[in-house]
C-alpha cells in the first residue's frame, strides 16, 4: 500500500534520459564486432532484448540495467539493457539515479505506459519526442520499498508465466494436432477410402485418375475463350508424399473452371471509397476466413479493369504474397467482388469438392511447396505459374466428401479449444496488467 512518503515524479527527475541515435550504417555488422546495436522493439524480449546487429562507431550508448523504451513505432515497450550497447533512434535508455532500482523503473513505466503511447504523433509512424519522454510520470516509492515492490511483482509475474508457459504449450499440440489431421486426410488415412470400401462391397467405383479425365473432358467441352483451348500445365510432384489405391495427384490448374483461370487482382485499389467494389487483402483473411467488416472498397472504374478476377461465391482465395498459403472461401457478401495482386482466385470445377481442395491447399504437405516455390527478398511471394502446378491429391468424389465431413468434424472442436486458449491468454495478459496496477496505486483493470 503506497504510503505519503510516495511520489509522482517526471521521468527526468527519477533518470538520465538518453535519446537514441542511428549511426552511419556503414558501422553495422553482423559479425559481433564492436557493441551490441539496439534499434526498437524487433530485438525485445520479455525482459532483455537479444542483439541481431552489432556497431563499431556508436553514436548513443545504454549501459546495463538501463531501462530501454521504445519511442517509434511502437511507442511504449520496455526492456532491460543486458551490457554496455549502441541504441539508434527508435529507442531511448533510461539512467534511474542513485538510490533508484532500475527494475522498478521498468515496471513502473509499464503500470502507465498507456498514457504515454496516447501522445504519439506522426504521419508516417507514431512516435513521441524526447520531451514529451522526459515529462512522463511515474509513481516513486521510498527506495527501502522499490525492492520489496520489484519482489512482489516478480513473484506474481512466475506464476503468470508458468501458467502462460503452459498454455502455450496447450497451443503448440492443438497446432500439431491440426496439422496431423490435415496431412492425414490428403493421404487417405483420415477416412477409409473408396478403394477399400469398394472392395469390401465387391463393386466397382471411379478412382482418382478417371476422375480427373472427367474433369479435363468437360473443361475441354465447355471452353468459350477466345483462341485455340491449352491444356492446363502438369502438378509439380517433387518431394511429395505416395498416396494410396485409387488416389493420383492433380495439378491445381487441372482442378479449375477453363473459363475462369488461376489469376491475381488490382494492382491499385488506391484510397478507400464509400460507394464502390469489395475487395480482399491477405490481411482480410483471418484464419480460414473472410473478415468481411474490415474490408475496403475500390472504384467501379478500376474494378472495371480486373473483371478476370471478378469474384462468385464458393470461389477459394488463396494468400500469394506476404503472408501466403492462406486459404479462404468466398461468402455471398462478396459476389462481384475482387482481390489485389497479393491473392489469387480459384474457381473449383463443379466435378470436385472445393472443400476438399481448401483442406489440400491448407495441408502440411502444400504448405511447404509454397515455402520452396517462393521467391523474394523484402516480400516473398508466389508466382501464379508455381500456383497453377500445385500438387493436389485426389481421390475418388464420394471420399472427398467424407473426407471433408471428418475434417470439419475435428477441426471444429480444435476450434472451440483454441478459443478457450486465447481467452486464457488474453486473461493473464489483463492479470499482469493489474498486478503493475495494484503494485503502483492505481486502480486495476478487471481481468
Amino acid at each position: 500500500m503506497r504510503t505519503s512518503e510516495w511520489r509522482t515524479v517526471r521521468l527526468d527527475e527519477a533518470c538520465d534520459v538518453i535519446l537514441g541515435q542511428s549511426p552511419p550504417g556503414t558501422t553495422y555488422n553482423t559479425e559481433a564486432r564492436g557493441l551490441p546495436f539496439f534499434q526498437g522493439k524487433a530485438e525485445f524480449g520479455d525482459l532483455y532484448p537479444k542483439p541481431v546487429k552489432w556497431c563499431s562507431q556508436p553514436s548513443k550508448i545504454a549501459e546495463r540495467d538501463d531501462v530501454l523504451i521504445s519511442v517509434r513505432a511502437p511507442v511504449g515497450p520496455t526492456n532491460l539493457c543486458p551490457e554496455r550497447a549502441c541504441i539508434g533512434r527508435g529507442l531511448a535508455a533510461l539512467r534511474p539515479h542513485d538510490g533508484i532500482a532500475p527494475r522498478y523503473v521498468l515496471y513502473a513505466v509499464r503500470s502507465n505506459v498507456r498514457l504515454l503511447a496516447e501522445q504519439a504523433t506522426g504521419s508516417t509512424f507514431d512516435a513521441i519526442s524526447g520531451n514529451q519522454l522526459r515529462a512522463h510520470k511515474i509513481p516513486l516509492a521510498p527506495s527501502n520499498e522499490q525492492q520489496q515492490i520489484v519482489a512482489e511483482i516478480e513473484k506474481q509475474f512466475t506464476r503468470l508465466d508458468a501458467g502462460v508457459a503452459s498454455l502455450k504449450r496447450v497451443q503448440a499440440a492443438i497446432k500439431r494436432y491440426r496439422a496431423g489431421v490435415l496431412k492425414a486426410a490428403c493421404e487417405g488415412r483420415l477416412v477409409p477410402t473408396e478403394a477399400q470400401l469398394a472392395a469390401k462391397e465387391n463393386r466397382s467405383y471411379e478412382t482418382g485418375e478417371e476422375l480427373l479425365q472427367r474433369i479435363l473432358k468437360e473443361r475441354r467441352e465447355n471452353w468459350t475463350g477466345k483462341g485455340k483451348y491449352k491444356e492446363p500445365v502438369e502438378p509439380n510432384t517433387t518431394n511429395f508424399p505416395p498416396l494410396g489405391k485409387g488416389w493420383l495427384i492433380a495439378g491445381l490448374e487441372q482442378l479449375t473452371n477453363s473459363n475462369r483461370p488461376i489469376c491475381y487482382g488490382i494492382l491499385m485499389p488506391k484510397e478507400n471509397v464509400a460507394e464502390g467494389v469489395l475487395y480482399v487483402k491477405v490481411k482480410d483473411m483471418k484464419g480460414d476466413r473472410i473478415d468481411v467488416g474490415s474490408l475496403h472498397r475500390t472504384t467501379a472504374e478500376i474494378a472495371s479493369k480486373y473483371t478476370r478476377a471478378s469474384l462468385q461465391t464458393g470461389d477459394l482465395l488463396l494468400a500469394i504474397r506476404g503472408t501466403y498459403g492462406r486459404v479462404a472461401e468466398t461468402p455471398p457478401e462478396l459476389n462481384g467482388g475482387n482481390i489485389t495482386q497479393d491473392t489469387a482466385r480459384l474457381d473449383v470445377t463443379r466435378l470436385v469438392d472445393h472443400r476438399y481442395v481448401a483442406t489440400c491447399l491448407r495441408n502440411p504437405d502444400c504448405q511447404n511447396y509454397f515455402k520452396r516455390v517462393a521467391r523474394g527478398v523484402a516480400v516473398k511471394g508466389v508466382n501464379i505459374s508455381d500456383v497453377k502446378t500445385t500438387p493436389i491429391p485426389l481421390p475418388p468424389l464420394a471420399e472427398q466428401t467424407r473426407i471433408v465431413a471428418e475434417v470439419e468434424g475435428r477441426l471444429s472442436v480444435v476450434e472451440e479449444l483454441e478459443a478457450i486458449v486465447a481467452a486464457d491468454l488474453q486473461r493473464a495478459d489483463r492479470l499482469r496488467t493489474a498486478v503493475l496496477q495494484r503494485a503502483f496505486g492505481q486502480r486495476p483493470t478487471p481481468a
